[in-house]
């Protein structure tokens, strides 16, 4: 890794990428260019194109915009910052580090920007500390992660561009669509050069509250689809944030992209740095590539994998069966959980975890929430303890499902915590479909959990939690804060404190993450817990589409897809459930103690075949022959690449037995010597897997009206 200055120019390179930073006397700092390494000799005074967008935006109350508009690339500070220093450093882990230090001389603002690269990925971690050198306050209103305008070069066009973006909702995530920058619901091309004035509209995602994904994913791609140069990006935080993407007239057609956490306009957010004070935002990673936006997502992909905390009971990506969906769904009780255990460790599952209702008495598991003591009534013979011990017997490790951040309204906890313990505003507690949302920012709620977790780890012997959060706060609290939106930042922050506290306290432990589904699927969960519950979708047919998706916001081996077979169900629709987990991480669950032999084969041969792979899924990067998939799509592919072995999961929803054609380039050049083979299922109809090498081309036909998928493996011949 070197970093040299040579005309006011910064260029950091390290193994795998280039970033190319400009700045004047009269101009603020500026990324000009991010490269791949490849192309770092490329990258000289001549190509590098000058930008207008600043490396740092950032709102100040008093101050406002440069250029009066809702969007963020015209702050006032950001063009008025200048550069101070900049210093180079390699920490012990593995990541390279650049640091910018500029300085605004009207407010006494000085801006840090941090970029952190690991060896060997082509990704970049970024984030910005404000730090006030004067003696008044300031009330700072957003600071940008990370802005950038350097994506278009000389000669390319605005036209061009797609941006790839994922909407999500309960039962609903990771349904990703491109909107041309150019198109009806991108950005206009107003002729700035006939009004010698930049445009004032912005194409913004934004997400609110404590649901990080629970309406756009925290993940979007930029691609010129002429070039195939894409540059991807990921918001690592479990609360609220912005992305922008604008058009500016640093050239005809030039864009920029402003990514922050909360913001004034959007989420109440405001916080006030007094004398000597600083303020750092949320992280953000950005990957480039020139394979278009797989390519990018890859880069991603490599980033995730190095930032997440490996744990060593999930080291293996071991099975799990929990007891919840389309099973008994919140009804857990001795006699309902034996016989699913017993089934459950005859298909192979190494954990069985307890989900809901484990500690409720009345027969509402969903108000009575936050004390986390077992139920009598449920288990009236030998405990909660009895059930736990009969799944170690059996060969599993035991689990249980935790909501640990609300109370139920009925809940004993309600009226023992100090009202300060809550999240409140003007006074009150937040209420939200009967609980209340525990505060982690006070000592008496990190406490209580404390006590619970531990003494379920130590006195009940649970080595696995699935954390759940089915309620959000809204914009958060104003107890000891200026604004709701700082309240709840300081309540994110300390929310991701007390897990790394647990974690830490337990290594032996594994902890999913989950929130209605996937409605807090970020990477600064992922980074400290080890798998993400995809979805609540009931509907085996409609998962297909989520299990493909996940991998572009997720590692696939912590992606953990629901597999939920039923006795009652054909043996095309057992295997279309378990094709669904084996495209990331398979997650069991369903009625299995009433399935017939013939239908315990099948799932146990599934689980085999997770057991089989699963070190190569833990390897790989996602791709999507068909382009990642829409929700109503009849034909959804999810590709899987490892070093030898390139897995496809491929799943038909139609009634019909039309030929399924999947062009695969990357295997071009093993030609003739690819073997294709069905992984799963192995004894129902044949698809009849056909390689061309020729045309580089995968031919399959479903066996059978009506849907069905299969597990594919393709590897050069030995």
């Amino acid at each position: 890794m070197d970093t040299s200055i040579r005309r006011n120019t910064i260029r950091w390179n390290t193994e795998t990428i280039s970033i190319v930073i400009d700045f004047s006397d009269s101009a603020p700092a500026r990324i000009s260019e991010i490269a791949l390494a490849t192309r770092r000799a490329g990258l000289d005074d001549r190509t590098v194109v000058e930008r207008l967008q600043p490396l740092v935006e950032v709102m100040v109350l008093g101050d406002g915009h440069a250029l009066s508009n809702t969007r963020f690339s015209h702050t006032g500070v950001g063009a008025r910052l200048r550069y101070r220093e900049h210093s180079v450093s390699t920490a012990g882990d593995g990541r390279n580090r650049l640091s910018i230090v500029q300085f605004d001389e009207q407010t006494n603002l000085a801006v840090t920007s941090l970029f952190e690269a690991f060896d060997g990925v082509a990704a970049v971690q970024t984030s910005t500390t404000v730090t006030n050198e004067g003696e008044n306050p300031q009330i700072v209103q957003m600071v940008s992660s990370f802005a950038t305008g350097a994506f278009l070069a000389r000669g390319e066009k605005m036209a061009d561009v797609s941006l790839l973006r994922g909407r999500s909702e309960w039962c609903g995530e990771s349904r990703w669509a491109w909107i041309e920058l150019h198109g009806p619901d991108g950005l206009p091309e107003i002729n700035t050069t006939l009004h010698d004035h930049d445009a004032r509209g912005t194409l913004t995602t934004v997400s609110k509250s404590t649901w990080s994904s629970g309406e756009y994913l925290p993940t979007g791609v930029l691609e010129n689809r002429e070039t195939g140069r894409a540059l991807a990006w990921q918001i690592e935080h479990n609360g609220a944030w912005r992305w922008e993407v604008d058009g500016r007239r640093d050239a005809e057609n030039a864009v920029s992209l402003v990514v922050s956490g909360p913001t004034d306009i959007d989420h109440q957010w405001n916080t006030s740095i007094g004398a000597g004070g600083h303020f750092t935002s949320v992280p953000v990673s950005f990957a480039v590539s020139d394979a278009g936006y797989e390519g990018a997502i890859a880069g991603l992909t490599a980033q995730r994998r190095a930032m997440r905390r490996r744990s060593v009971p999930d080291a293996h990506m071991p099975v799990i069966f929990n007891d919840y969906m389309n099973a008994l769904m919140g009804d857990p009780t001795t006699e309902k959980l034996l016989p699913l255990i017993d089934a459950a460790a005859a298909v192979g599952a190494e954990y069985f975890c307890v989900d809901a209702g484990w500690y409720d008495d009345g027969g509402n598991w969903w108000p009575s929430v936050g004390e986390w003591k077992p139920s009598t009534v449920r288990f009236p013979d030998g405990g909660l303890e009895r059930v736990l011990s009969y799944i170690r017997q059996k060969g599993m490790q035991p689990g249980l499902w935790l909501e640990p951040e609300v109370v139920g309204v009925k809940s004993p906890m309600a009226g023992a915590l100090p009202p300060e313990a809550f999240i409140q505003r003007f006074g009150e507690r937040v209420v939200e479909h009967d609980r209340y949302l525990l505060d982690f920012r006070h000592p008496a709620t990190i406490a209580h959990l404390d006590r619970v977790v531990d003494h379920l780890v130590i006195d009940e012997g649970a080595r696995y939690f699935k954390l759940d959060y089915n309620v959000t706060p809204g914009s958060g609290t104003d107890l000891d804060a200026l604004s709701a939106g700082e309240g709840l930042l300081d309540h994110n922050r300390a929310h991701l404190a007390w897990l790394d506290g647990i974690i830490a306290r337990h290594p032996n432990v594994i902890f999913e993450n989950c929130a209605s589904g996937a409605m807090r699927m970020d990477y600064a969960m992922m980074s400290r817990l080890d798998l993400q519950s995809t979805s609540d979708q009931q509907d085996y047919r409609l998962y297909a589409t989520i299990a493909a998706a996940a991998p572009a916001s997720l590692v696939p081996e912590q992606a953990a897809n629901w597999s939920y077979p039923q006795p009652n169900e054909s043996d095309e629709a057992i295997a279309f459930n378990m094709v669904n987990g084996l495209a990331g991480r398979l997650y069991l669950s369903g009625f299995l103690d009433g399935m017939n032999e013939h239908q315990l084969a099948l799932v146990s041969h599934g689980v085999d075949v997770h057991k089989d792979i699963r070190a190569d899924v833990a390897a790989s990067e996602p791709f999507w022959p068909l382009g990642l998939p829409g929700w109503y799509d009849d034909t959804v592919v999810l590709g899987l690449r490892s070093a030898e072995n390139t897995y496809l999961a491929v799943w038909s929803r139609d009634d019909g037995q039309q030929s399924i054609e999947l062009t695969l380039p990357s295997l071009a050049a093993a030609g003739e010597s690819i073997e294709v083979s069905t992984l799963y299922p192995v004894t129902l109809g044949d698809w009849h897997p056909t390689w061309n090498a020729g045309s580089s081309l995968l031919t399959v036909t479903p066996a059978s009206a009506g849907p069905s998928a299969r597990l594919f493996r393709l590897a050069a011949r030995a």
